[in-house]
């Protein structure tokens, strides 16, 4: 792949990619209230934004954006993280609408100087910050007053489910959030991700809060973290079976091992901080403390 200089780059490149966008947009880090041909980066985004029933108004979406079905039906521009600008300018967007993470830097910066508005959305790790995300999304694409009915939804959603998983006390179980299994090596979550985030938020505590993000665990280590749960995202219509997992050595000798507790759930549905967040500590407590939290 050829490697572009900065005036190469801003200078023959850009101005090709800007040909391919509509002539009437206007560059804006606010966004664009009357948009009507959005390209939604991000899974969150994208279920916001239908959420908010701006869906007929997004054109295309990066690969993460899995749900609602309707979404799936739009064109793909690929991963977030792996962007082209080719690929999300030929779109003809009048608005991008990203989470923060998008990438790679260089066509993050492409799309930024483009014609077209482009907004990126702060997504921390934190079901607290859920409501100014909806409601930066509302204000980007000009539904401040759908955006904040669901923001206040999600918020009362959420207190609910504090005062249910209140109820647990002291006696919290340890749930290790396992994001892969690759030939046998454990790779989890620590502090500072959605995954211990929604573990908390489920009434649970995090076993490995030794580590910060999604790192490996040795074997040693996954013995020491002592889950009582193993959590898992499903993959499309595969979830993980309890048999392959607890046959892994540095699961057998774990109190969830003994138990056979395993939970697997949709991705996105988990740990993508979104409107259904609520729904989704929800279930996974109803599954740590059947007896405690109802679905």
């Amino acid at each position: 792949m050829p490697v572009f200089t900065r005036s190469a780059l801003f200078g023959v490149v850009l101005p090709a990619l800007v040909a391919l966008v509509p002539l009437q947009a206007v560059a804006s880090d606010k966004g664009n209230p009357e948009a009507k041909r959005i390209v939604a980066v991000g899974g969150t985004i994208t279920e916001i934004l239908y959420a908010l029933g701006a869906g007929e108004r997004v054109i295309a979406r990066d690969s993460t954006s899995t749900y609602p079905a309707e979404a799936v039906q739009k064109p793909d521009v690929g991963y977030m993280r792996a962007l082209s600008s080719e690929g999300v300018l030929a779109q003809k967007p009048d608005l991008i609408l990203s989470e923060d993470g998008a990438g790679p830097p260089d066509v993050i910066g492409i799309l930024k100087a483009s014609e077209v508005p482009m907004v990126t959305i702060d997504t921390p790790p934190d079901a607290k910050a859920i409501a100014k995300k909806i409601e930066d999304v509302g204000a980007a694409v000009g539904l401040e007053g759908e955006a904040t009915a669901l923001a206040d939804k999600v918020d009362a959603e959420l207190a609910s489910l504090s005062k249910d998983v209140a109820a647990v006390g002291t006696n919290k179980k340890r749930v290790l959030f396992v994001l892969s299994m690759a030939g046998g090596r454990i790779m989890a979550a620590g502090k500072d991700t959605e995954a211990a985030a929604i573990i908390e938020l489920a009434g649970g505590v995090n076993a490995a809060p030794e580590i910060t993000g999604y790192k490996p665990l040795t074997d040693e280590a996954v013995i020491a973290a002592a889950p009582d749960v193993i959590l898992t995202m499903q993959r499309g219509n595969h979830a993980a079976k309890p048999e392959e997992v607890f046959a892994l050595p540095a699961f057998q000798s774990t109190p969830a091992a003994a138990a056979k507790a395993l939970i697997s759930m949709d991705g996105l549905y988990l740990i993508g901080f979104g409107p259904r967040t609520p729904a989704a500590g929800r279930e996974l407590a109803s599954k740590l403390y059947p007896e405690i939290v109802k679905p």
